[in-house]
């Protein structure tokens, strides 16, 4: 359903949509004066839109930090360095010694036994120009796939591997990191815990393979699952600005960190939302 045809949430927030399926930028707030009413107008508006997006908030790390703490617990990233102050922000920054690799459609920390709910992510330093971050709404790529499609895949189990993108990242062999996280196993179909609606919940980062099902098939299955994320209409496009912030419900949204600037410095700092164990309600 598009976000022209569903109702508006009901908030006291100036409100701007990006597209007529996903995003919104919230205007004329102040996250670092936050109170009760707007934490839940937020909240309500993010279950709508699956991302929303604030200009010109200069808030500090623990600010930030704060902020998110308003929306649960919040996560430690195994990325983190060991001794970094402020443990719960994931910096992400590439230049001209590193190259950024977040440019395929994921969907965050799913080889965890519950991902996450959220993150919020704060712009530090730009590119003058490229480095944006692209968002698919994947309740309605889940409504765009065939009759057949949907059926093949509901109640069937697919595998989420850390070791896909971190072992490299974190020079770490398979087997090491699988004795921290091991490979969870989490429904192709999720049901959103707050709204009740369905999404596709694979990705091409972490997801492995279907559960029970011949390896070239399960490739097949899941390269054309893939590809529901990129098809324009179900995506929005942030071009970001120093101060700028992004919170997405990352149980219904995807995401794609667009590495066309470099040599450049993209810097960001990211703090997530622990989330709930993945579930799939065949009467939902």
């Amino acid at each position: 359903m598009s976000m022209s045809q569903a109702q508006e949430p009901s908030t006291s927030l100036h409100i701007r949509p990006l597209t007529p399926t996903i995003g919104a930028e919230i205007l004329d707030v102040d996250l670092a004066r936050f109170d009760a009413q707007m934490i839940a107008d937020i909240r309500a508006t993010l279950l709508d839109y699956k991302v929303v997006f604030f200009r010109d908030q200069n808030l500090t790390r623990a600010e930030h930090i704060a902020f998110a703490r308003q929306f649960g617990d919040l996560e430690i990233h195994p990325a983190t360095p060991k001794d970094q102050e402020d443990p719960e922000v994931l910096r992400i920054v590439h230049g001209p010694d590193s190259r950024g690799s977040e440019n395929m459609w994921h969907s965050d920390v799913t080889w965890r036994e519950k991902p996450s709910l959220g993150s919020i992510l704060r712009a530090l330093e730009l590119p003058p120009v490229g480095g944006d971050t692209l968002f698919a709404n994947m309740e309605m790529a889940y409504e765009n796939l065939s009759d057949e499609i949907k059926q093949k895949i509901e109640g069937k189990i697919a595998v989420h591997d850390i070791s896909r993108v971190f072992a490299k990242r974190l020079n770490k062999k398979p087997e090491e990191l699988h004795e921290l996280y091991p490979p969870m196993e989490h429904p192709m179909v999720r049901t959103h815990p707050e709204t009740g609606r369905r999404a596709l919940y694979v990705n091409g980062a972490f997801t492995s393979h279907v559960k029970d099902m011949e390896p070239q098939e399960s490739a097949d299955l899941l390269a054309e699952l893939y590809r529901s994320a990129s098809n324009p209409e179900v995506q929005c496009r942030f071009r970001w600005e120093v101060g700028s912030m992004a919170f997405w419900d990352n149980r219904a949204s995807q995401h794609f960190a667009a590495s066309d600037y470099f040599p450049h410095v993209r810097a960001m700092e990211r703090v997530t939302i622990a989330g709930d164990r993945p579930f799939f309600d065949p009467a939902a």
